[in-house]
């Protein structure tokens, strides 16, 4: 476990996002969740940690909690410089443009900033996380929202991109459709 779990957990507890509903549960139970898949799949800290920071700036289609912006500094405080950059820009990017960008072969890819409309340059490495921390994300959510065919070539390409344990997650739970339909 994270050594710093509890001061992130209590950070988010001192925001009052276990009051802010998300996909059939609360926020917090969402972003412990997708922390948690991460961890035991065996991601780095810092994937892990942004796992958890994931939405806490509002997404394209989340907006039911967002952090002002001019707390970033709080939340890089809490997490680490690399892991804050990687949930600002899984806030923050359009996700057109990381659609287009799995198409790309070599680096940088290149995302978009919604927010400032400016292009983001990213290594593989960078990306890569990115996808994952994108990826686990919809992973934990999509069984309660039944919203299954939502950009699915998109995510199906991450996990193919990532291989390992984040294909193995798209299709364990991607088989729950079928056994939702079949029931």
């Amino acid at each position: 476990m994270d050594k710093s779990y509890k001061q992130m957990t209590d950070f988010l507890v001192g925001m009052g996002v276990e009051q802010v509903p998300h996909t059939q549960k609360s926020y917090l139970a969402h972003l412990i969740a997708v922390f948690r898949s991460l961890e035991a799949q065996g991601y780095p800290e810092d994937v892990c940690r942004a796992g958890m920071f994931h939405s806490i700036y509002g997404t394209e289609r989340f907006q039911g909690f967002t952090l002002p912006l001019e707390r970033r500094h709080e939340v890089r405080a809490l997490i680490g410089d690399r892991a804050e950059r990687l949930a600002y820009l899984n806030c923050a990017m359009d996700r057109a443009s990381l659609d287009r960008a799995l198409d790309q072969a070599v680096e940088p890819y290149r995302i978009t900033d919604r927010i400032t409309g400016a292009e983001v340059p990213l290594s593989k490495h960078d990306f890569d996380d990115l996808c994952c921390v994108h990826l686990f994300d919809w992973l934990e959510q999509v069984p309660r929202s039944q919203v299954w065919d939502y950009r699915r070539a998109a995510y199906r390409r991450m996990a193919e991109r990532l291989g390992g344990p984040a294909r193995e997650s798209y299709e364990r739970v991607f088989a729950q459709e079928e056994t939702v339909e079949a029931g």
